[in-house]
């Protein structure tokens, strides 16, 4: 019975406004414009388009890092800074690739700097997507270890003799952070995620029980590549990390314990823990879309019609749903809105119970202010049942009492709803037995249930029923509504 499910819960994001202002404040970026705004056409770059070295003391000075940073590290957080603003467009360097080795480039303002004046929230966010796509790309590029270590006596970098390939780098990081964005939807976006959690989830097969040494010196490695890449996309705004304690690298180092997992929660916090922040998951689902994963968010449903709302929450969590199905209403009259939905939670189709069940959370939204819409829809076969139960509740008086027929509708239609939605779970257990113990003949009555879900809400209750008489007169009464 249940269709197709979203590939990813939905996403909860505040407005582009506040996604735009992090964006801004984001340390990296912050300094990128700065170094843009400084730079003319006396500054001077290599026909690489980075700053020459005489330039990077200024460059550094200007961005006023801290007195806690070396003279060497501020020039290279300038040198970082300059590269994203060259390759963002906060700023122009002419010809850098074609100029002589030894000729230098000249610098203009980039067009992308105007971006920060007049531009919308969603230009905002738009260069801050292209700032992190160059701070992904340095994030994958070989240690510098490695790369000091294969410069030739030509000066040349053999890259063939780097153990490095660009597109398994790439792919591996990606899903590091495809994974962190699904811990931290799991968590509701509470709470940091240990590094050896998240590198164990790349590593670990699901089916291993006890991870074997080999095993868990992959998650080991991974894990301190992981440190390195972790600590490049901070500046960005990514993700706020606590990085793995360098005091515990030496201890290990030292001591050389045996090849283990942390278990103790003092112990995770010293591996590094990692948050992706709401710019960041703005970034990783922004990047997920545009590799053609579905990754849905809170609001993308509150300009369609009811049907595709009622279809599009069927399988989201509680708290989405209903923050979903608000953002929905906001944008219609209540009375208007009521018909809408009532009038999508007609079908015969495997999703309508479901979407009746939705569409009567949903008019518990709009209160009082339905009443009106729900009582045209009394004597309707489908949404009868449902029309009486959302009055009572209400409060609502001279409700009329349902038929025979219509009380064992609603009640298989109310179980293939929830058959749909959360498979066999012990409140549905609770509910079958419940039923069969208020109505005397219960399956007597409900193999003639004129509904297409009959046969198989009937098989259902004969596997959740633990009474074995229940349980065997459900599986005969399923034979018949399959034989009728």
């Amino acid at each position: 019975m249940p269709g197709d499910r979203p590939t990813l819960p939905p996403v909860r994001l505040p407005s582009e406004a506040e996604l735009a202002r992090d964006a801004l404040a984001a340390p990296l970026l912050a300094r990128a414009v700065r170094l843009a705004r400084w730079a003319g056409p006396a500054t001077r770059v290599g026909p690489g388009g980075e700053l020459v070295d005489e330039q990077l003391p200024a460059a550094a000075e200007l961005l006023d890092l801290g007195d806690e940073l070396s003279e060497g590290d501020g020039e290279a957080y300038a040198s970082e800074a300059w590269r994203v603003a060259v390759d963002t467009g906060l700023v122009e360097v002419d010809d850098p690739d074609g100029a002589a080795p030894d000729e230098e480039g000249h610098v203009t303002t980039g067009e992308q700097l105007g971006v920060l004046t007049s531009g919308s929230p969603q230009d905002i966010l738009s260069l801050w997507l292209d700032a992190l796509d160059v701070v992904f790309a340095d994030a994958t590029a070989p240690v510098l270890d490695d790369l000091a270590a294969a410069i030739g006596d030509d000066g040349e970098i053999d890259l063939e003799s780097l153990d490095w390939d660009p597109e398994l780098e790439a792919e591996f990081l990606e899903g590091v952070l495809g994974n962190l964005y699904l811990l931290t939807l799991a968590e509701g976006g509470e709470g940091p995620v240990p590094l050896p959690v998240l590198a164990a989830s790349m590593i670990v097969p699901d089916d291993m029980g006890e991870p074997t040494d080999d095993v868990l010196e992959q998650v080991s490695e991974a894990m301190m590549r992981l440190d390195d890449q972790f600590r490049l996309l901070e500046p960005i705004g990514l993700v706020s990390y606590v990085p793995v304690d360098e005091a515990l690298m030496v201890e290990e180092a030292g001591d050389a314990p045996e090849a283990s997992l942390p278990v103790d929660e003092e112990d995770v916090t010293r591996y590094g823990m990692v948050r992706l922040t709401p710019l960041g998951l703005y970034g990783i689902r922004s990047r997920m879309l545009e590799a053609g994963v579905d990754a849905p968010a809170v609001g993308d449903l509150a300009d369609k019609d009811a049907h595709a709302l009622l279809d599009g929450v069927a399988h989201f969590p509680e708290l989405s749903a209903r923050a979903e199905t608000e953002q929905w209403l906001t944008r219609r009259a209540p009375a208007d809105a009521a018909r809408e939905l009532l009038a999508a939670a007609r079908g015969t189709d495997p999703g309508a119970p479901l979407r009746r069940l939705h569409c009567q959370q949903a008019l518990s939204l709009v209160g009082a202010e339905a009443e009106s819409a729900v009582r045209e829809v009394l004597d309707d076969a489908e949404l009868g049942g449902l029309a009486r139960v959302w009055l009572a509740e209400l409060g609502a008086g001279d409700v009329p009492p349902p038929p025979e027929s219509m009380i064992f509708w609603l009640a298989i239609d109310t179980i293939a709803a929830q058959l749909d939605a959360e498979g066999e779970p012990d409140e549905l257990q609770e509910l079958v037995e419940g039923l069969v113990g208020q109505h005397s003949g219960f399956f007597e009555a409900a193999w003639r249930v004129e509904h297409p879900a009959t046969a198989e809400v009937l098989e259902a209750m004969g596997r959740l029923h633990r009474d074995r008489t229940a349980s065997k007169d459900a599986r005969k009464a399923a034979f018949k509504a399959r034989s009728r």
